[in-house]
């Protein structure tokens, strides 16, 4: 491989890993809003839950209760992809930052 052709492949290297840091960014922005989202959309549906006469209480006490399941489930899981995420953001940062610094030995970015 040519030395241009290193530094053309060490740059598009460079690029796709600030892609891939900037995609975890927005990936976080995400799993955040989605946390918010099912926390608002659980405290407003508890809120009308407990508004409701007893009879139709009573008739939705099934579907209430794997309803807060799944929500559960699925904020436990967000919860922790969120937990598992700095790691891989800090992985992604050091790959821009090494790939950055081959680029600058090969003269290009």
């Amino acid at each position: 491989m040519s030395g241009r052709d290193e530094a053309q492949a060490a740059y598009f290297a460079l690029l796709r890993a600030r892609e891939e840091h900037d995609l975890l960014a927005r990936y976080e922005e995400y799993l955040r809003a989605e946390l918010q989202r099912l926390r608002r959309t659980s405290a407003e549906e508890l809120a009308l839950r407990v508004s409701a006469p007893e009879g139709t209480r009573r008739a939705l006490r099934a579907s209430d209760e794997a309803l807060e399941e799944v929500v559960a489930r699925r904020t436990a899981l967000l919860e922790d992809e969120l937990a598992r995420l700095p790691a891989r953001v800090a992985a992604a940062a050091a790959y821009v930052t090494e790939c950055e610094r081959t680029s600058r030995l090969l003269g290009r970015g």
